[in-house]
């Protein structure tokens, strides 16, 4: 018994020396009774980015930088969290998330934005670019001005713009002239312009998300598709493709877009450090997405897998023409002001 007593004793003598010197380094009894670690989380701001790209693309890598300047110009009260491949949402369901308050970031393909609201189909009109100096008057003029406007009144805000490139077409037979494309399944983003573009070329149009992109060519339920280089090589296409044509007759972008109440509920020196991290994070993006493309053509020609041809000027009078009906067809849904602010970008060519 006296054992017993004794081993008690000591238990509490312990205890009390513990509480009196405090539970390692840095503890006063009475002034810091949790864990310093959480200190400050219930003031940080979770920002989530969802997209469904691969983080080694222009838009993937894009977004990481925006993470890290966003952390960084925000001293860390702003925490960015990247949910990249489709993890967190599809392309069917991001926008519904985003308006939700689900999450607070998205960079959706115009594709996906022209079902909801009609005008951002402008952006999908075959050969609407004719190179890049033409997307940045496009996304830095009225017509950018005016699609961000239409987002208001869905609860989004657009931020930036984003490129990812010139789309090209692949398949497994040459698709050089309009004829060509007779009969062939084409996986496109699912949208009633581009389904429009390839029924005009004779195509049969196949819409899927990009994440099943793989998996349709590779078990033959589509012949072909179109899409950027960096898209091209990073989703390793090039393993299930036999034909590339560069024809540059569509650009892929994707509109920044965030929560419009969250955004509105953010303090405004933390609106300035997160709209200053997506401009310098736009500007990484369109320079990048410029050269990543250039660099991976190289090496898709290197590769050998491919056989590319690139278009001439001929071929690519006879794609426009085929593709005429397009802007007729979508000009009345897509509005006066955005089809002459198109009249006004084609003038001179």
């Amino acid at each position: 018994m006296k054992s017993i007593v004794s081993i008690a004793l000591l238990i509490l003598l312990g205890l009390a020396s513990a509480v009196a010197v405090g539970f390692g380094s840095g503890f006063v009894a009475g002034t810091h009774d949790y864990d310093q670690l959480q200190e400050g989380l219930s003031e940080r701001i979770i920002l989530k980015f969802s997209h469904v790209v691969a983080e080694n693309t222009p838009k993937g890598l894009a977004v990481e930088k925006f993470a890290e300047l966003v952390s960084e110009k925000t001293n860390g009260k702003v925490e960015v969290q990247v949910f990249p491949n489709g993890i967190l949402h599809s392309e069917e369901t991001e926008i519904p998330a985003l308006v939700s308050g689900e999450i607070q970031m998205i960079a959706p393909a115009y594709s996906h934005l022209s079902r909801l609201i009609p005008q951002w189909a402008v952006l999908e009109l075959p050969y609407l670019f004719f190179d890049h100096q033409d997307v940045d008057a496009a996304f830095h003029g009225k017509i950018g001005e005016k699609l961000f406007a239409t987002l208001e009144k869905s609860d989004m805000k657009g931020l930036a713009f984003w490129g990812s490139g010139f789309k090209q077409v692949t398949a497994n037979r040459p698709l050089i002239l309009p004829e060509d494309f007779a009969g062939q399944r084409i996986r496109i983003i699912p949208s009633p312009v581009l389904e429009a573009q390839f029924e005009a070329l004779g195509a049969i149009p196949v819409g899927s998300s990009f994440t099943d992109l793989y998996s349709l060519l590779a078990s033959g339920q589509v012949d072909g598709e179109e899409n950027t280089i960096s898209n091209v090589y990073t989703k390793r296409l090039y393993q299930l493709q036999k034909h590339m044509t560069v024809s540059n007759h569509n650009y892929l972008g994707y509109a920044v877009i965030v929560n419009k109440a969250f955004w509105n509920n953010l303090p405004p020196d933390i609106q300035r450090s997160v709209a200053e991290a997506m401009e310098e994070a736009t500007h990484f993006n369109n320079q990048l997405s410029v050269e990543m493309n250039e660099q991976q053509f190289t090496q898709l020609q290197q590769l050998g897998t491919m056989q590319i041809h690139i278009q001439t000027e001929e071929e690519r009078a006879a794609w426009r023409k085929a593709l005429q009906p397009v802007y007729e067809q979508f000009a009345p849904s897509i509005g006066e002001e955005l089809m002459a602010e198109v009249k006004r970008l084609h003038q001179g060519r």
